[in-house]
């Protein structure tokens, strides 16, 4: 998939790899708009996802929304899309006609406090084809995310997503490396970060 050029996006420089972002994409008054609007319109809950042989509470908030037939499976669960909601659809259109492509599915989760998280993992499921791109949109506080190549993992780095951020990740980037989102006792106010995909039938 083609991504068109978005003036400000600055790459990570992760060899092999496709990760550029832009500190600021949304204005700050419709960053936390958006913000406000998505802790009432999206319907959360705490999925259960698969660690060590065994099936745990998931230490965040989610919700698939996305398009009719734009399932996601996740940690051996499928997930059927919920509708859109009026602000993720707007960004949605918003991101489309400033990357000139295509998304049909966002997955949203929230991060209640510092306690929440996201494991080590690569957006590499079957139905997001084999060079996916992953937009990563982040409202509310500021969270570290760690990337770290495939094993042998011997590069690492780390970068802030602030509020209004987009984060660009294409190529081969899925394939590459992993990222993840850690716990922290800094203490933190809440934050939603939106991921827009491309689900492709399998």
């Amino acid at each position: 998939m083609m991504i068109r050029h978005l003036s400000g996006m600055v790459d990570l420089g992760l060899p092999g790899a496709s990760v550029s972002y832009r500190r600021v994409w949304l204005p700050a008054a419709v960053a936390d708009a958006a913000f406000d609007a998505l802790l009432q319109e999206v319907p959360y809950s705490q999925h259960r996802v698969r660690m060590f042989g065994r099936e745990i509470p998931a230490p965040r908030l989610s919700a698939w929304i996305g398009d009719p037939g734009a399932a996601y499976r996740y940690s051996r669960v499928r997930h059927e899309p919920l509708p859109w909601t009026c602000t993720l659809q707007s960004l949605r259109e918003r991101l489309q006609d400033d990357l000139g492509c295509a998304f049909n599915s966002v997955l949203v989760n929230r991060y209640r406090s510092g306690a929440d998280s996201m494991g080590w993992h690569a957006d590499d499921e079957t139905e997001l084809g084999p060079a996916p791109v992953i937009a990563s949109v982040s409202l509310g506080a500021t969270r570290a995310m760690r990337f770290r190549a495939r094993p042998p993992a011997s590069i690492r780095q780390s970068l802030a997503l602030e509020h209004g951020s987009l984060l660009m990740m294409a190529g081969q980037t899925q394939a590459l490396y992993q990222h993840a989102i850690d716990k922290t006792r800094t203490p933190m106010a809440e934050r939603i970060n939106l991921t827009f995909r491309l689900i492709r039938p399998v």
